[in-house]
């Protein structure tokens, strides 16, 4: 389950060692990292980091199809993720040392920047090969976040991005080696903390209203 640790004025959520699916359970205990992390005073960022292979892969799947019923409830939840992240009043950091998919990517995404290991791992959205459209919220935060070029190819094609592709499509701003994935994001984040604050929040509500409208979209979440 993910664990919140603080390095100075930087928070560090880390996601977990598994797949770090989106369980209601993973999802809640985010939310309550998120909630302590914006109750604290003074400067202040945020870095989402993980152990292991995989950074997140995204939607619980096996627990959705056993939970057909709660589909909808569980895309808001989703959905409120991805938009409390994006207008967070503080700068976010995703540290991606692992394979980043389909709604981990899309979390990634949510976030100011993205660190990513340079030699393995890929970042993926997968949904064109496994036949899950995505939600008008998901569609509008990848291309609200994407050149659009990046967006076509990336949703249509399902094309796997290393390290290096990803930073040179725009989808990362830094490649790194392996053991550099969280410190760079460290140094990213500490840089910025003093941006916390109203007028941030501010900045990124207004940058980001239609994406953020539709991810808070609760009559129609799956369009």
């Amino acid at each position: 389950m993910p664990t919140l640790d603080r390095h100075d004025n930087v928070f560090v959520l880390d996601l977990g060692d598994g797949e770090n699916r989106f369980h209601p359970d993973w999802l809640a205990s985010v939310s309550a990292a998120l909630d302590e992390v914006e109750k604290a005073e003074g400067p202040k960022a945020l870095v989402t980091a993980a152990t292991g292979k995989f950074y997140s892969n995204g939607l619980d799947l096996d627990w959705l199809f056993a939970h057909a019923d709660q589909q909808e409830d569980y895309v808001v939840s989703v959905h409120e993720l991805f938009a409390r992240m994006l207008s967070l009043p503080m700068i976010t950091v995703a540290a991606l040392q692992g394979h980043t998919f389909a709604a981990g990517a899309m979390f990634s995404l949510a976030h100011d920047f993205r660190v990513m290991r340079a030699d393995r791992g890929y970042w993926c959205l997968p949904e064109a090969d496994i036949n899950i459209p995505f939600s008008p919220g998901m569609s509008a935060l990848i291309q609200a976040r994407l050149a659009p070029q990046t967006a076509h190819r990336a949703m249509l094609t399902a094309h796997r991005y290393g390290g290096a592709d990803a930073a040179a499509a725009g989808i990362v701003d830094r490649a790194v080696a392996e053991d550099a994935v969280r410190t760079a994001a460290l140094e990213l984040a500490q840089a910025q903390v003093n941006k916390a604050g109203d007028t941030l929040r501010t900045i990124k509500t207004r940058m980001y209203a239609p994406a953020l409208a539709a991810l808070r979209d609760t009559a129609n979440p799956l369009g």
